[in-house]
């Protein structure tokens, strides 16, 4: 790659972070259902014609911040040590996520974090087009686990309790505790939920 392209690689992302910054800062202040993709184009000082050119639909605005872990769960699976189980590896992953209060594990108490994934789990059309992410996480994740009606139902089953285990720390936090408090709780429902999976 040469360093033109580098350059104009980093400036778009730059530009799509700006314009995914700008979109959640609005959303969370007036609501999804409030604001325009128009509103979004003024504030982040671009045309809507190039706002469509980096985010295909309005949901994207705000779900581009789960883009980082598209396809992590395949990506375990396939980049794990020789000998150590898929759902071994999946678990572990996901207990250091915990560990890291990475908030797609709903472990994080920042409140525009919690404000966030309130947002995105009580707007329907958020939480639709979030089950399309997830189906397209379980489609890549029962790839790397290999063919057939087993690799499909893992996937299905480990996406799910990782689903469950994420809304229900985030719930605590939402409640007003802290993710210091529930991380305890958070790590013991995750060991129990991995262990019924093996």
């Amino acid at each position: 790659m040469s360093e033109s392209t580098g350059l104009r690689a980093r400036k778009k992302e730059r530009t799509r972070d700006a314009i995914g910054d700008a979109a959640v800062s609005l959303f969370l202040e007036r609501g999804f259902d409030r604001v325009s993709v128009n509103d979004v184009a003024a504030a982040a000082e671009i045309s809507k014609p190039t706002l469509f050119r980096y985010f295909p639909t309005k949901e994207d605005l705000v779900l581009h911040r789960f883009a980082d872990h598209q396809g992590e769960a395949a990506r375990v699976v396939r980049d794990r040590r020789s000998g150590i189980e898929p759902v071994t590896a999946l678990h572990r992953h996901f207990r250091a996520a915990l560990d890291r209060h990475d908030p797609v594990t709903g472990l994080n108490d920042h409140p525009e974090v919690v404000a966030f994934h309130r947002l995105v789990f009580t707007t329907p059309s958020l939480a639709g087009r979030l089950t399309q992410y997830q189906l397209d996480d379980e489609a890549a994740l029962a790839d790397a686990l290999g063919d057939g009606i087993q690799a499909r139902l893992r996937a299905a089953q480990v996406l799910a309790v990782q689903r469950v285990l994420a809304r229900t720390n985030w719930q605590k936090i939402a409640d007003g505790r802290t993710a210091h408090d529930v991380h305890p709780e958070a790590v013991a429902d995750a060991d129990l939920a991995f262990d019924r999976l093996r």
